[in-house]
């Protein structure tokens, strides 16, 4: 489904990514570790055309999408949750969800669009659809954000740290949504994550970055976790 092929990226003169070679097959869930400020959230910003590439090559679809703008990008099927939330504050629950509609491109269905689907997933942005983002709580602001993604129907998912600055019960709540987004929806997601335990309850395949490139890959089922985290520490 992606593909990265020697993917470069860089801030002006100051290389950030270095060669990244990346697979995700459709309907798997990839975790994406390292510590902070190795590029792990300029990758996913690369990947959906928020940074430009340098070098290298991304495809989705066996189809190259390296120079597609953002846009098209999530017309194709890539949503994105960006980290800090990136939601609407002055507009309410239900008129972020409709901003996501927009991803839907041309593959928009004539009828009105209906979140049922969304309110299903997450109750609780339904008994505050009428409520403006700016008010809703870390965890509820974060399940916006999630169902907003959602909306535009993507076939691959993108995460940014999704649990950053949520209260646990929050949390189960959006590992469980992942779970059924990826079982019974069939999305993809390449996940973000600071915590093992999270990432290891959603993910099968794991890569962690050091310094801009990808060092380690393998099977979250592999007893590898002293591995990682020798890694992640470095």
């Amino acid at each position: 489904m992606l593909a990265l092929d020697d993917v470069s990226a860089a801030y002006g003169l100051s290389p950030v990514l270095a060669a990244i070679g990346m697979r995700i097959e459709a309907g798997e869930s990839v975790a994406l570790l390292g510590r902070n400020g190795v590029g792990k959230t300029t990758l996913l910003r690369t990947i959906i055309g928020l940074h430009a590439v340098s070098g290298g090559r991304i495809s989705f679809d066996d189809k190259p999408i390296t120079a597609f703008p953002a846009f098209r990008r999530a017309q194709l099927g890539i949503g994105y949750v960006p980290q800090g939330r990136g939601i609407f504050p002055h507009l309410t629950v239900d008129e972020n969800l409709a901003m996501g509609s927009s991803a839907l491109g041309g593959r928009l269905k004539s009828a009105p669009r209906s979140f049922a689907k969304i309110y299903e997933l997450f109750p609780t942005l339904e008994r505050l659809r009428a409520r403006k983002g700016g008010v809703l709580s870390g965890g509820e602001q974060q399940q916006l954000a999630l169902g907003r993604a959602l909306v535009a129907e993507p076939r691959l998912l993108l995460l940014d740290e999704p649990c950053e600055g949520i209260q646990p019960s929050i949390v189960q709540e959006i590992e469980a949504v992942l779970l059924r987004v990826r079982r019974e929806l069939g999305v993809a997601l390449l996940l973000v994550e600071q915590h093992l335990d999270f990432a290891w309850s959603i993910a099968e395949r794991y890569y962690v970055m050091q310094r801009g490139t990808v060092v380690a890959a393998g099977a979250t089922a592999t007893d590898a976790t002293d591995e990682i985290l020798s890694l992640l520490s470095v």
